[in-house]
């Protein structure tokens, strides 16, 4: 997720000029986008208008139009050379813009005593923008013992240096001189997220919110949410000091990093209304990472446009090539690395580039890929073996700070580890070579046997040899009885694998104890919501037919299947059909070889389900389109009704055979 921290500098003010009573109430209501409007159009007749310039850069400056606002207090500054206050005006303009070497050249030319302060605080937040934080470090030493800004500074360069407890103590103690200061708040926020407090940061967030709430309705906070429609707040000053969109923001990175899906994109949704062109590149990147799954092509649209952004959220770089690879679009991950050299060692660890590197690799070489994973899974192995000693000395001298932090570290190493190891043994998965992708597994017990990704993945690789249900059950077991109140945030396929697994190791009554369980948690769902479709006992009796069908007992194994669909309107998808489908077409091609018999009435069941998927399944597709692919289905034949008829057409041709 990103989120940053600015240091803070004094606001624009506009000092001089004469308005009509239009304009200032329009400023006064915070209304800039009109008031940008009715002052183009002065200017048309009056281009050198001081009053008319002045308010313009004003209006865009609290618009965050930072650009346009330094194209107009450029102008100020060449009209009225003699007013020093556009000159600052001109460089924070400039500064917000992240154009910052310009803006250091327009503050080395301010002169004035009046001004000293001023420009320091801004020469500062330039070297801190450019990364300079030693340059940055000497001008805010320069500040007054007694500026109150300064100490604000100081943490922020300590966040910034990765000493988040020192900053988060300095922005605290800041806080308790300003109580309730929302910008101070989210940086104590900010600095409990990367310490991983998230109940700390949470309690935080909360108090920026139920402020904003109380002290300013007119911003909707959670009216788009609630399905309520308001037009949007724009970004006004108002806006900015309530922090609102800061803390929203990392309410949504909290909430993902611990896996609350739903409640993460609720955050999103709950901020103060805004139209798309108006979001700052934090929301639009949380917007796109949030939403991959569900809206997976606009998700790579808004990053790729992050991209090409001055600046960007540090994260977009990482996560448009993790994506990339995710969906298997490996030849445009490696164009953008190759596009974005200059980007590779600002933005990506060590650790990341040769992930994705030996992701990239494995599509031209999958030994080569092979041995640079082996060789990346062996760095962590070795660093984990040392913070294993480190926290076991550190437990021996009581020094419980020391076991805290050598935790912390293995964990964070622990969970680079698991997709090295994961990436490696999906080679030998693709070649269906199990055994193997058992015996990678067995390496790394030593650290990995408390992951639930580890054992999920063990689980599955047993399941799949055949011969070793009694051990799948055993890995797969635990991970349902976790969630066995929730079953259904357990995915259908687990629950269905161990269906098999409890039948294929003659314990039937546990298989039907766990799919009554799943039943009565569907029919609860059901009267809850009576719209929301529910997939879960269809997929698992879909598994279990297609069990029988590849045992030769198609007459159960398919009207296990046909009675899964029921009700057609609720379980005919994609997955469903996709499982149903294959059953069938196991039956037609051994009927075809006469490998097989079945009874006719079997057949007619056949026939009769065919046509209720034809009549049900007109706009379900068949094949889920993938995001930036040149081609896509055919819209008639991409339908489970198309399916549907070709399957019908093939049984009516046996009849005739």
């Amino acid at each position: 997720m990103s989120a940053s921290t600015k240091i803070m500098l004094q606001n624009i003010q506009i000092r001089d000029g004469e308005y009509t009573n239009t304009i200032y109430t329009m400023i006064k209501e915070q209304k800039y986008s009109e008031c940008v409007q009715v002052l183009n159009h002065i200017l048309e007749s009056y281009p050198t208008s001081r009053a008319a310039l002045s308010l313009l850069a004003y209006s865009y400056f609290y618009m965050q139009d930072f650009a346009n606002a330094a194209d107009c207090f450029e102008q100020l500054t060449l009209l009225y050379p003699d007013v020093e206050d556009y000159n600052l005006y001109y460089a924070q303009s400039l500064y917000q813009a992240c154009l910052y070497e310009e803006a250091m050249k327009v503050t080395c030319q301010i002169e004035g005593e009046k001004y000293a302060g001023s420009i320091v605080k801004l020469q500062a937040a330039i070297k801190y923008g450019e990364e300079d934080l030693p340059g940055a470090k000497s001008l805010v030493d320069q500040s007054p013992d007694d500026d109150p800004d300064a100490e604000v500074n100081r943490a922020c360069l300590l966040y910034k240096e990765g000493r988040f407890d020192e900053a988060c103590q300095k922005f605290s103690a800041a806080l308790q001189v300003v109580t309730g200061h929302p910008h101070l708040s989210y940086n104590v926020a900010l600095c409990h997220y990367r310490l991983k407090q998230f109940a700390q940061a949470l309690k935080y967030i909360a108090d920026i919110i139920e402020k904003g709430i109380r002290d300013h309705p007119e911003l909707g906070v959670g009216m788009t949410t609630e399905g309520i429609e308001v037009r949007s707040v724009g970004n006004t000053l108002t806006l900015h000091e309530t922090a609102l969109i800061e803390a929203f923001n990392l309410k949504a990175a909290i909430e993902y990093q611990l896996k609350n899906m739903d409640a993460a994109r609720e955050a999103l949704t709950d901020m103060p209304p805004r139209s798309e062109e108006e979001l700052d590149a934090v929301t639009l990147h949380n917007q796109a990472l949030m939403n991959m799954d569900a809206k997976p092509t606009e998700g790579f649209e808004k990053l790729q446009f992050l991209l090409g952004q001055n600046p960007f959220p540090p994260e977009t770089f990482g996560n448009l090539l993790l994506l990339y690879c995710k969906y298997e679009y490996y030849h445009l991950a490696a164009d953008v690395l190759a596009e974005n050299a200059h980007l590779t060692y600002k933005y990506l660890t060590p650790y990341l580039f040769d992930f994705l590197d030996a992701l990239i690799t494995q599509q031209t070489s999958p030994p080569e890929a092979y041995r640079k994973f082996d060789e990346l899974g062996s760095r962590h192995i070795e660093l984990l073996r040392k913070l294993t000693k480190t926290v076991q000395e550190a437990r021996q001298n009581h020094d419980d700070e020391q076991v805290k932090n050598a935790v912390n570290e293995y964990e964070e190493v622990l969970d680079r580890y698991i997709p090295v190891l994961m990436a490696q043994a999906r080679l030998y998965w693709e070649l269906e070579n199990y055994p193997q992708v058992e015996k990678i597994f067995r390496k790394s017990v030593e650290f990995c046997n408390e992951s639930d990704v580890w054992k999920l993945n063990v689980a599955h690789v047993l399941f799949m040899q055949e011969t070793k249900f009694k051990e799948a059950t055993g890995f797969y077991e635990p991970i349902v009885k976790k969630h066995y109140d929730n079953i259904l945030s357990v995915s259908a396929i687990v629950l269905a694998n161990l269906c098999v697994s409890y039948i294929m190791t003659s314990q039937n009554e546990e298989a039907e104890e766990l799919m009554r369980k799943i039943e009565k948690e569907e029919e609860q769902l059901a009267y809850e919501d009576q719209d929301k479709k529910i997939y879960h006992l269809c997929i698992v009796n879909l598994v279990i037919g297609t069990l029988y069908c590849a045992k030769g007992n198609y007459e159960f194994g398919i009207s296990r299947v046909i009675k899964s669909l029921e009700p057609y309107n609720k379980k005919l998808g994609p997955d469903t059909w996709y499982y149903a489908k294959r059953c069938f077409l196991s039956l037609i091609e051994n009927l075809c070889k006469q490998m097989i018999t079945v009874k006719d009435s079997v057949l007619q069941d056949c026939k009769q389900f065919l046509e209720h998927c034809e009549a049900y399944g007109r706009d379900v597709k068949t094949q889920i389109e993938q995001p930036l692919e040149e081609t896509s289905p055919h819209p008639g034949r991409n339908t489970v009704t198309y399916e549907a008829r070709m399957l019908k057409a093939l049984l009516l041709q046996l009849d005739r055979i």
